[in-house]
C-alpha cells in the first residue's frame, strides 16, 4: 500500500523534485536525467515519484514552464505598472531586457541540443495545446496595456514573438558580434506594427 502523504510533504516534495529537476536539466539535459537520479537527489522511493509525475518529461516541463512563466511575469508586472505609458523604444528594451534573461538561463541550450523538440514530442497534446495558448495569453495582457493595439491579432502577435525568440537559436549564424543589435531590431520592428493606430 503506498505511502499517504500530508499537503505540507506533498508540497515540500514537489518543491525538491522541481529544485533537483532544474539542477539535472542544467548539468544532464533532457534525455540524461533519470527518475533514478532524482529520486536519489531528493531522497524518496521511486514509487513515491509516480504518483507525483507520470513521466519525467512531465516534471522537467513543469521545471521549464515555471522558469518562462517566473520572466513572463516580471514582464507583466514592468507593462502593468507603466500603465501603457511607454514609447516604442522603452517598450522595445523592456522585451529586448526579457529575451537576455532568458539567454541567461539554462533554456537555450535545452532548445538547442535538440532536447526541447524530444521533450515535447513527448508531452500530451493537451499540454502543448495549452502552453501554446498560456502565450497567446501573455500577448492579449500586452496589447490590452496599449490602447492603438486593441484590435490587432493577438495569435499572430503572440506567433511573431515566439519566431523572433527562435532566432535566438541561430546566435552564431546571424553572428555573435552583431546577434543582440539585429535581435533589437527585430523586437523593435514588431513593436512598431504593435504600437501603430
Amino acid at each position: 500500500m503506498p505511502k499517504t502523504y500530508s499537503d505540507k510533504e506533498k508540497e515540500h516534495i514537489i518543491k525538491r523534485l522541481k529544485e533537483e529537476a532544474a539542477d539535472c536539466l542544467a548539468l544532464y539535459g533532457v534525455k540524461k536525467t533519470t527518475v533514478d537520479e532524482l529520486v536519489k537527489r531528493v531522497n524518496i522511493p521511486k514509487g513515491t515519484f509516480y504518483l507525483f509525475y507520470s513521466s519525467k518529461e512531465l516534471l522537467l516541463f513543469d521545471v521549464i514552464n515555471d522558469l518562462h512563466n517566473n520572466i513572463q511575469s516580471k514582464f507583466l508586472n514592468e507593462v502593468n505598472s507603466s500603465q501603457g505609458k511607454f514609447s516604442c523604444d522603452e517598450l522595445s528594451n523592456l522585451l529586448f531586457e526579457i529575451f537576455k534573461k532568458v539567454d541567461g538561463t539554462c533554456l537555450l541550450n535545452i532548445m538547442t541540443n535538440g532536447d526541447l523538440e524530444l521533450l515535447m514530442r513527448k508531452l500530451p497534446n493537451e499540454i502543448v495545446k495549452e502552453h501554446l495558448h498560456h502565450d497567446n495569453g501573455i500577448m492579449e495582457q500586452l496589447i490590452a496595456s496599449i490602447p492603438q493595439a486593441k484590435d490587432k491579432n493577438i495569435e499572430f502577435y503572440s506567433g511573431a514573438m515566439r519566431g523572433i525568440f527562435l532566432t535566438m537559436l541561430h546566435k552564431r549564424e546571424i553572428g555573435d558580434e552583431i546577434f543582440d543589435d539585429s535581435l533589437k531590431l527585430l523586437i523593435k520592428g514588431l513593436v512598431i506594427q504593435l504600437m501603430e493606430e
